[in-house]
């Protein structure tokens, strides 16, 4: 599934939290947020598309999930915090070659072909691994190594990056070809940008065969590179995106022009990304892997880098002149993400209250992210009673309505869409801010819950004010408008 992610370092934030940041992109899928109590976590899980029977722990934690309303191909549950406050997003799909793929195969189900042959289940994959891990996990770390034993014993059926965020570390675990695995510790000062290539451009093997202080990997990778004659790199210096990765010219049109709108946003002073001494261009393949941002960084930039649209570039399909390279690259924000999430682990709060899932709907463009608690046993309906059928009481359904519209309208509605995302990331930090310091001086963080439908009240309020502007708009520029003075 083709995503965007950004992760970000406790230090590279402005609240000393660590973000793992994601957009869904689904061929729109229906999405909703519910809270998956430990009584509902299955003990035998079964996966729909490779088949895969997997007995699972008996002492699940409480987590979030914002799984498909259609079961018909499984749970995708996306991205999600557990009681232990670490977060998860799983997963960004990945680039490799035929070499790697080659030597290491991916593991596919295989129905049985014949009378008494029978079927081969396949790897796991993004419809299981939020739900196989999520649960059962601590820390960030802890993440990393029960993914790399699943992997490891049942392999997987596509090539993805994954992440997880604790308090303290941000991790991101990239797969290579059916059983094998790298995964590093993002630098505390630094932000990390991955748009569907294999993205580690640096990895210290020998901190992950000795201290293993930032680095983890398969514990035969060297053997693997060695005996299948992966390695490229020169001068003795490794880079894993040129041993794992790819370089086709389809990168240069839907991956790497994504990761330079990002770098060029979070570091306009510290690099050039622009003119005839650029060093970074849309169709670079060496753009890095992790940059130390020009300035702090909050959700709100992460939310703007999720609803890129190249805008400020000659490449933005809203421009209103043709610039010869309108909408020639794909856009972050695209119309059939199902769900965007900006797992936030924060610091300087109690442990019940350090979990706030950012939440966003559809298209990232046009939509509006809110801020929730995680650390609740429910959640509001206005998140969880989300059907197959358009709704303007729920979300998603609000959402949709709302990017639909203004996308055919932009010009005549992106004043509306930019004071609608603002008011709902101003009044939900108010709720937030509000709510921390109640739970903190009354030690009542069951108030969390009364939060959250606060936020869903306002949110509610907010988009269906929207929704009735866009509306109007887009009703006053119908094709079939008409006025006696326009004989």
């Amino acid at each position: 599934m083709s995503c965007t992610t950004v992760l970000v370092g406790k230090r590279a934030s402005n609240d000393l939290s660590t973000m793992i940041a994601r957009t869904d992109d689904g061929y729109f899928d229906v999405k909703k947020l519910i809270v998956v109590n430990p009584d509902k976590q299955p003990r035998k899980y079964k996966s729909v598309i490779s088949h895969l029977e997997i007995e699972l722990p008996d002492n699940p934690m409480r987590y979030t999930s914002c799984p498909s309303v259609d079961k018909k191909n499984g749970i995708w549950a996306a991205t999600g915090i557990n009681a232990a406050n670490v977060g998860m997003t799983a997963t960004e799909t990945i680039t490799s070659n035929p070499r790697v793929l080659a030597a290491d195969p991916l593991v596919r189900y295989k129905k049985a072909e014949r009378r008494g042959e029978k079927d081969v289940a396949g790897g796991i994959g993004e419809e299981d691994i939020v739900v196989l891990v999520l649960p059962y996990i601590h820390t960030a770390r802890e993440g990393v190594l029960r993914l790399a034993e699943l992997l490891e014993r049942y392999g997987t059926y596509e090539s993805n990056g994954i992440a997880f965020n604790d308090e303290n570390e941000v991790w991101w675990l990239e797969t290579i070809g059916g059983h094998h695995w790298m995964a590093r510790r993002v630098p505390d000062e630094a932000v990390v940008i991955a748009p569907n290539q294999f993205g580690m451009d640096e990895f210290d093997l020998n901190d992950a065969f000795g201290a293993q202080e930032a680095h983890l990997c398969s514990k035969d990778l060297r053997e693997f590179i060695r005996d299948n004659d992966l390695d490229l790199n020169q001068d003795g210096v490794f880079n894993p995106r040129d041993v794992f990765g790819s370089h086709s010219d389809m990168d240069h049109i839907y991956n790497t022009p994504r990761a330079w709108f990002m770098g060029r946003y979070l570091t306009p002073k510290s690099h050039i990304w622009e003119g005839p001494n650029a060093e970074f261009t849309p169709e670079s393949d060496f753009i890095p892997w992790a940059l130390i941002p020009d300035r702090k960084v909050a959700a709100e930039d992460v939310k703007y880098l999720l609803s890129s649209h190249y805008q400020g570039t000659e490449y933005n399909p809203y421009t209103s002149h043709d610039t010869g390279k309108r909408g020639m690259y794909r856009s972050i924000g695209i119309n059939r993400t199902g769900v965007t999430s900006i797992c936030s682990i924060r610091s300087r709060v109690p442990d019940e209250i350090k979990g706030v899932e950012w939440l966003c709907f559809g298209s990232t463009t046009f939509s509006a992210a809110l801020p929730l608690y995680a650390n609740v046993s429910k959640l509001p309906k206005y998140l969880t009673d989300v059907s197959l059928k358009a709704s303007t009481e729920n979300f998603y359904w609000g959402s949709r309505l709302i990017d639909a519209l203004a996308d055919a309208n932009y010009a005549t509605s992106i004043q509306q869409i930019e004071r609608y995302q603002n008011a709902v990331f101003t009044m939900g930090r108010q709720i937030i801010h509000q709510y921390d310091k109640k739970m903190i001086e009354s030690g009542d963080y069951t108030l969390a819950g009364e939060a959250n439908e606060k936020l869903c009240a306002m949110a509610k309020k907010q988009t269906d004010e929207t929704l009735t502007k866009v509306l109007h708009d887009a009703s006053t520029h119908m094709k079939n408008g008409y006025n006696r003075a326009d004989n």
